[in-house]
């Protein structure tokens, strides 16, 4: 098995308590269906800096910045991306990229 990283882009979070409970249980109910899958549930994201190879910065975590991570483990990329699919993050008009990771050390 392989662990993905899940890049959460975009999206936003919706006005009203009840709106918010109710995407907090989908997002309960997509971590309780993938289960063991779960390496980290990761969190969002807030201020992000992008680092160039000069050392300079620049804030806003560049075009398209992350709003969050979670990190998987799965047997293929499709498998991976079928999990993505179900993403609650989606409903919020977000997009989830999937990255494949890999043991260097």
């Amino acid at each position: 098995m392989t662990n993905y990283l899940l890049i959460f882009h975009g999206g936003g979070a919706p006005d009203g308590d009840e709106a918010q409970a109710e995407v907090m249980a989908a997002w309960t109910r997509w971590y309780d269906e993938m289960g063991e899958a779960v390496v980290d549930g990761g969190n969002p994201v807030s201020q992000a800096v992008t680092v160039d190879a000069d050392g300079s910065g620049h804030a806003g975590g560049g075009a398209n910045p992350a709003t969050g991570y979670t990190i998987i483990r799965a047997d293929s990329m499709d498998e991976a991306v079928a999990h993505a699919r179900n993403s609650p993050h989606l409903l919020s008009g977000g997009s989830v990229e999937v990255a494949e990771t890999f043991q260097i050390m």
